[in-house]
């Protein structure tokens, strides 16, 4: 008997990465990676030049920052318009432009799409997602952000870009456990055509049965 897998908080967060990174990566046509080593922290904060988050609730709760460098935002910003075919001369200049937060917030709001649909097939479990808020913040400033969870297990992760610049996912969700329970056995579909063939044969051997009687019988 094959031991229950056991999918954690961690194990999440690591899903979480994936699809930052497969989502970005894609849409920028370039490479963006997550460090292998995960920070545990204390609060989740918005902090500068670009903040973003979402709030996600239903088999499990949680919250999603993003804090973006404005060399990592405009980097984003551009390869991802650029690659939409966008001329260049028509590209915002300034991360703080709000044009920049809106692109932001729009792909943030598709990794967390991308990462919803995957936990969901995965864990068969329902979440959903509070539209991202993308807030440009000064360096002085920073913006403790609270989900209202039980016992939160709270994490950063380090991204960086093709162009090394960086940019950190912070972390929040329930302290909670997904247990895959013992496999059941389905039972095998029976194919239309194969029920219609057995059909027919039993028919078609009761029919042979049916005229030995009436020989044996003189009929």
């Amino acid at each position: 008997m094959q031991p229950s897998q056991v999918i954690n908080s961690d194990d999440i967060l690591l899903k979480l990465c994936r699809s930052v990174s497969q989502v970005l990566s894609t849409t920028t046509a370039s490479k963006i990676s997550h460090a292998g080593m995960v920070q545990r922290i204390g609060q989740t904060r918005l902090r500068p030049d670009l903040g973003c988050f979402s709030i996600f609730d239903g088999g499990f709760s949680g919250l999603v920052v993003i804090n973006f460098s404005a060399d990592a935002a405009m980097e984003i910003y551009r390869r991802y318009l650029l690659n939409m075919g966008m001329p260049e001369d028509e590209l915002a200049i300034k991360y703080t432009s709000d044009e920049v937060a809106n692109v932001m917030g729009e792909l943030m709001n598709q990794m967390l799409g991308n990462f919803i649909n995957q936990v969901s097939k995965e864990l068969q479990t329902s979440i959903s997602q509070s539209q991202p808020k993308m807030l440009t913040i000064n360096r002085e400033l920073t913006l403790s952000i609270e989900a209202n969870l039980d016992e939160p297990v709270t994490r950063r992760v380090s991204f960086r870009t093709e162009n090394n610049n960086i940019f950190y996912l912070e972390f929040a969700m329930d302290n909670t456990e997904f247990i895959g329970l013992a496999s059941v056995e389905v039972e095998e579909e029976m194919d239309p055509d194969d029920i219609l063939a057995m059909h027919s044969r039993g028919a078609s051997h009761s029919g042979d049965v049916t005229e030995d009687l009436f020989d044996k019988l003189g009929i």
